[in-house]
């Protein structure tokens, strides 16, 4: 009986302490709950948007950063420095030395009208980045599925102002470049916070149907083109080498032109003298004028013969050079 009398009277005193105990213990999880929830950290590659009761109030770079606890401040972490991308036509399931696509059919997005009525099917992929981190997170819901709706009817716009012949060869990088310029205009426009990066036309081919003729189609083009450089370098090899050789006749044909006449001219010049000096002193000029024709045709004679007049028989003569 006096032990269950003491312990009656302790029993308010330990009621105390244990209300004590769970005071404090309260106070301390409270404590432990708003230290955790006042600092967050923001990665080298992120900016977080910090809202309060749901309004955005300010932006925080990487580091270590205090925030009110207890869900008065939330701070939403957006990846603004890293590169995504959106693939259009084709799924990559693993990228690697040897990159593995999904099997299904993405179809519906690759095939294009083109501006002469034909279709192409064109596998392109946008590579985009975040530069507006408040923008991406209010302004639009989903701004991902935004992006690819936008691409899709740039791209579907772009390739129906063209040839199919365009979107097949030489056209390629025109598109993605005009293609890439009206999606970052529309982009900017609905607020989506979203930077275009690049666009690139993967692979563009006709379709599956069709691919058998288009190739024999551009097989035979590229075989006129190829008879058309091969006409066209022999003409250059030819045209030329003929045009040099007229004009090596002409040049020839005018020289020797130009020597006649200056050698008839000097041969006329010529004789004119010596019929001046013939009118001067006739019988010297003839006498002179002979021996110099003997001069000249002598030499080339072998054998001399000297004829008398009177006896009409040939006059022998020492043969010295024998």
């Amino acid at each position: 009986m006096q032990q269950l009398r003491e312990w009656n009277e302790k029993r308010p005193h330990m009621g105390q302490m244990n209300a004590k105990w769970i005071l404090f213990l309260i106070l301390g999880v409270i404590l432990l709950v708003s230290l955790a929830t006042s600092f967050y950290t923001v990665e080298a590659d992120e900016i977080a948007v910090v809202l309060m009761f749901g309004k955005s109030v300010r932006q925080a770079e990487p580091g270590l950063h205090f925030k009110l606890p207890f869900g008065i401040e939330k701070a939403i972490s957006v990846p603004v420095r890293k590169v995504f991308k959106e693939e259009f036509g084709f799924r990559t399931l693993k990228a690697g030395v040897r990159t593995q696509y999904d099997t299904r059919d993405y179809s519906a997005e690759s095939l294009l009208l083109t501006g002469d009525l034909n279709i192409a099917d064109v596998e392109w992929v946008v590579q985009y980045k975040i530069k507006d981190a408040k923008s991406f997170l209010f302004f639009v819901r989903n701004p991902q599925r935004a992006l690819r709706d936008l691409s899709e009817s740039v791209m579907s716009r772009v390739i129906g102002d063209r040839l199919v012949t365009e979107v097949l060869t030489v056209g390629r990088i025109e598109i993605a470049a005009e293609v890439e310029e009206h999606l970052q205009r529309l982009l900017d426009l609905y607020q989506t916070g979203l930077d275009v990066a690049s666009v690139t036309l993967q692979d563009v081919n006709p379709p599956d149907e069709v691919k058998s003729a288009f190739n024999a189609v551009n097989e035979a083009k590229q075989e006129k083109e190829r008879l058309i450089n091969e006409a066209w370098r022999d003409y250059n090899q030819s045209v030329p080498k003929s045009k040099g050789l007229a004009l090596q006749k002409i040049s020839e044909a005018q020289g020797y032109a130009l020597k006649r006449v200056n050698q008839a001219q000097g041969d006329a010049d010529r004789f004119k003298a010596i019929r001046l000096e013939y009118q001067k002193a006739k019988e010297v000029t003839r006498r002179r004028l002979y021996l110099e024709a003997m001069r000249e045709v002598l030499p080339q004679v072998k054998e001399i013969y000297v004829i008398d007049a009177e006896t009409n028989a040939p006059i022998p003569i020492l043969q010295l050079n024998q």
